[in-house]
């Protein structure tokens, strides 16, 4: 006669339950409560010394305390934040490789770049919007203008002879630039450079007329007489600026000139919800400290109070108007 196993006793069961509850604790939920039991890296996908380096690494102080372990930035520069954001969107879904990015990277380049080897929208999962980050646009002391009317004006003027800066292929001083250059069939030559402080030292050096670039950046040398401020982008006037004024404010009403890019923290598609809700909150709890709020503000950017959610809903909202001025300025690649 065939063997039939013994029915289970309330011994197996019992077995059986705890080999059950065993595998639930390796869930998310139990994941983020051991989060994190190790360094944590932080992708920056531009070169030391720009506004997003600097805003990294205080933000990588501060969290790091609350996290119980060290931050560690690593840059990857290059193709418009594409390098760096891409590796990010290849690394373990885990919570160990963060990047710290601009909206460049995390949300226009997908309708600027024919070939982009990650897909923002599938491969980055979004965890926190830091801050809205209106540019100045400066200019060189030797390019006669003071608004921006009279840039327009010159730019037309001189066809052909205006190069404008950027650090990067995609990225917003790239877009108004183009923007600036097709609508005013001024012919302006585009220079990326692999970071803000190179191409703001170039700006200094006339090797280009015209760029947008951070208040960090832009400061010491607008108030040291080296460089001209001629409008800011964005709906108001930075807290670190105030007395210059929107190019919205001077008539450059174009969408082109009224919105802003952001930083942003984002992680790998497929961490665990409960370790993004842990990252994000110490984002928030980092950037409400006065010392860094105060440090954010002298960058000319606009603190946001966000989540997962919000941000997500905020990329959303977001898409319709970046999608529409990266087609107005032009701008397309391979």
């Amino acid at each position: 006669m065939p063997h039939h196993p013994p029915s289970m006793t309330r011994r197996h069961w019992l077995g059986a339950a705890a080999l059950a509850a065993a595998a639930a604790c390796t869930g998310p939920a139990a994941l983020a409560q051991a989060y994190p039991s190790k360094p944590i890296k932080v992708v920056v996908p531009f070169a030391a010394g720009g506004a997003t380096d600097v805003l990294a690494r205080v933000l990588a102080e501060k969290m790091a305390a609350g996290l119980g372990q060290p931050m560690v930035i690593d840059n990857k520069p290059g193709a418009a934040g594409i390098i760096g954001t891409d590796a990010v969107a290849k690394a373990a879904p885990d919570g160990y490789t963060l990047l710290l990015g601009l909206s460049n990277s995390m949300l226009t380049n997908q309708f600027l770049y024919t070939k982009l080897p990650y897909s923002p929208e599938r491969d980055i999962a979004p965890i926190y919007q830091i801050a809205i980050a209106p540019l100045v646009l400066v200019a060189h002391p030797g390019v006669p203008v003071a608004t921006g009317p009279e840039l327009l004006k010159y730019v037309v003027e001189n066809k052909g002879k205006v190069a404008y800066g950027s650090y990067g292929t995609g990225a917003y001083p790239h877009l108004a630039g183009a923007y600036m250059s097709l609508t005013q069939n001024a012919d302006m030559s585009h220079v990326a450079y692999r970071g803000e402080a190179p191409m703001v030292q170039d700006l200094l050096g006339g090797q280009i007329q015209i760029a947008f670039a951070s208040a960090l950046q832009a400061k010491p040398h607008i108030d040291a007489g080296k460089l001209k401020a001629i409008g800011v982008s964005g709906e108001r006037r930075m807290g670190a600026l105030p007395g210059v004024p929107t190019l919205a404010e001077q008539g450059l009403n174009d969408e082109a000139y009224r919105v802003a890019g952001w930083l942003a923290f984002g992680a790998p598609a497929g961490t665990p919800a409960p370790i993004l809700e842990r990252i994000a909150a110490e984002v928030r709890k980092a950037t409400q400290l006065p010392d860094v709020a105060q440090r954010i503000a002298a960058m000319g950017f606009d603190v946001q109070n966000s989540s997962p959610a919000l941000f997500t809903a905020a990329i959303a909202k977001e898409r319709p108007v970046w999608e529409r001025l990266i087609k107005a300025s032009g701008a397309k690649l391979d």
